[in-house]
């Protein structure tokens, strides 16, 4: 009988910060909360880009994906990281390295407080729906996080990814089998691709983020399916969303 630890799925390398680390942990040792500290901390990934690669490493030796019609997902180059102007304001995380805590409570915005969040989310949405224009085959998830950067610096606000926890660009970029917050890098996106773009904006001392998965090319039956029913169970899950109502039913209507 095989024991439970050995099915662990385990991470060959991690992404800390500008530091690549080495580990053969179970994945599940990856991840330590101190509830004195109010703190999750991780090891990324290097790049997410291969996450499927690097957790499932039975299949790390083989180039394609099951139906053969295209390549598995390889981790490209990381271009430097952008510089952002002296005078935007940047969240407490960036000097620290460290995810911020987690919130102990609810927490009530005043009049103020909430028009700085339709504020920031209105600016998140407008860099997301233009950096949907730029998919397509030939262009680089590097080349969109230069554009996506640019835009936002622009509007006086700061990438909220750059700095979070080491997190080395300032838009999550997650291309096909990768699962979520993918590194863009010089990996040209191809013909059939799905990419998720993730933009996070930090305007007036708050978040607005938001993230969209988009077509490049010729996408398959089965991925514009798979897009088509995780939007739709976005919809719902948003449709429930009212004072009183507990997260767990967010999740279970998704789900």
């Amino acid at each position: 009988m095989v024991g439970a630890s050995s099915l662990q799925p385990r991470l060959l390398s991690s992404f800390v910060g500008d530091r690549l680390v080495q580990s053969r942990q179970p994945l599940a040792q990856l991840f330590h909360y101190n509830p004195g500290r109010k703190h999750v901390s991780m090891q990324l990934s290097r790049t997410f880009s291969g996450l499927t690669n690097l957790l499932f490493n039975r299949r790390n030796n083989l180039d394609e994906v099951p139906d053969g019609k295209r390549k598995r997902l390889r981790p490209g180059k990381l271009s430097p990281r952008r510089p952002v102007p002296n005078h935007i304001k940047r969240p407490p995380y960036v000097k620290t390295r460290m995810a911020p805590g987690i919130a102990s409570g609810p927490e009530v915005h005043d009049l103020k407080g909430i028009e700085h969040m339709r504020a920031s989310g209105r600016l998140a949405a407008q860099v997301l729906n233009y950096a949907g224009t730029l998919v397509k085959p030939g262009i680089t998830t590097d080349e969109i996080d230069e554009v996506v950067h640019q835009m936002i610096i622009d509007n006086g606000a700061y990438p909220s990814p750059l700095g979070y926890g080491g997190f080395p660009k300032s838009v999550c970029t997650s291309v096909n089998e990768c699962i979520c917050h993918g590194i863009p890098d010089s990996r040209p996106l191809q013909d059939g691709d799905i990419i998720n773009i993730d933009v996070t904006v930090y305007l007036n001392g708050y978040h607005g983020d938001t993230s969209a998965t988009f077509f490049c090319g010729d996408v398959s039956e089965e991925a514009r399916n798979l897009v088509k029913v995780t939007k739709e169970s976005l919809d719902k899950a948003i449709s429930i969303c009212a004072p009183g109502v507990e997260f767990k039913k967010i999740g279970k209507t998704i789900q």
